[in-house]
C-alpha cells in the first residue's frame, strides 16, 4: 500500500544501512490523523531504527519522511518535538533524582519560550510560564493517576509507575503524533490490559495519533486500527489486525514463532 500524501505521517522508500547490514529496505507506509498504527516484527526487523529516523536520531540513506506534508529529515530532534512528534523510549530515560512532576515538566520545555536552564535558574520572565507548565503537569498526573507520587523522586518507584511517568512526560510536549517504543515492556498481564485501555482513552480524549512498536501481540491487536509488519528491514504486510492475523508471511516470520 502506497502512502497517502495527505496523511499526518508519510514514510516513503526509507532505507538505512549500518555497514553492510540493511536495517531498513525501502519501507513505505502512512499514518492517518486519529489512528493508532501498530508496527511489529521480530527482533532485528528494523522497528527501533525506523523510530530513530522518525525522531531524527538517525539520518536514513534514502527516502523521505513527511509530517503534515512537511519534510522532516532536515530537522533536528528538538525541532521535531516542537513540530508535534513526541516519543517514549524502550529503556526508560527519566531523571532519577528529579521528582515525578519535575520529570513531566521537563517534557514541556520544547514548547516553551524559555529554555530548561532559564527555568532552573529562575531567570526573569519565566515565573508565569513556569506556573502554566506546572498546571499542565498536574493535569497530566491526574489524567494518568499519578497525583499520589507527584512529589516523590522517580528512583525507587515501581516499574509500571515509571512507565506512566514517561508517558506523561511524552504527553507534556503536547504532540500531535506519539511514538510509543514498547510501552508494555516489563509490565505484568494486568498492567498490559490497563495500558491498552489507557492508550484508547488517550486517543479518544486527547485526539492523539499514535505509532506503536510493541512485541506484546495481544496489546497491538487490541488497540491498533492498522498494523505494519517488518521483517529484516522490509515491510512484508500491512492491514487491519484481522488481516494481519491471517497473513501467511506474517505467521511464518513472526506470529508463528510466538504462538
Amino acid at each position: 500500500m502506497r502512502p497517502h500524501l495527505s496523511s499526518l505521517l508519510v514514510v516513503r522508500d526509507l532505507t538505512m544501512r549500518f555497514g553492510g547490514i540493511v536495517a531498513l529496505d525501502n519501507v513505505s507506509f502512512s499514518v492517518e490523523e486519529g489512528e493508532i498504527v501498530g508496527l511489529i516484527g521480530p527482533n532485528g526487523a528494523g522497528k527501533t531504527t525506523l523510530f530513530n529516523c522518525l525522531s531524527r536520531l538517525y539520518t536514513p540513506h534514502q527516502g523521505e519522511i513527511l509530517f503534515e506534508g512537511r519534510p522532516i529529515l532536515p530537522l533536528t530532534p528538538h525541532q521535531i518535538a516542537k513540530l508535534g512528534i513526541g516519543r517514549t523510549f524502550q529503556n526508560l530515560a527519566l531523571f532519577p533524582s528529579l521528582t515525578v512532576i519535575q520529570n513531566v515538566m521537563v517534557g514541556m520545555h520544547s514548547r516553551t519560550r524559555h529554555g530548561f536552564f532559564s527555568h532552573a535558574l529562575r531567570l526573569p520572565g519565566v515565573s508565569q510560564e513556569e506556573r502554566q507548565i506546572y498546571d499542565i503537569a498536574i493535569e497530566l498526573l491526574s489524567f494518568l493517576d499519578l497525583e499520589a507520587v507527584a512529589n516523590r523522586p522517580v528512583v525507587g518507584l515501581p516499574f509500571g509507575t515509571l512507565k506512566r511517568v514517561e508517558l506523561a512526560r511524552a504527553l507534556a510536549s503536547q504532540p500531535k503524533l506519539l511514538l510509543l517504543d514498547e510501552p508494555a515492556g516489563g509490565l505484568n498481564h494486568e498492567e498490559v490490559a490497563e495500558l491498552g485501555t489507557l492508550l484508547q482513552r488517550i486517543r479518544s480524549e486527547r485526539q492523539l495519533t499514535m505509532l506503536l512498536v510493541e512485541h506484546h501481540m495481544q496489546l497491538v491487536m487490541q488497540v491498533s486500527d492498522r498494523v505494519v509488519v517488518l521483517d529484516f528491514g522490509r515491510k512484508i504486510a500491512e492491514g487491519t489486525p484481522a488481516v494481519i492475523r491471517q497473513h501467511p508471511e506474517v505467521i511464518r516470520a513472526y506470529l508463528g514463532s510466538e504462538e
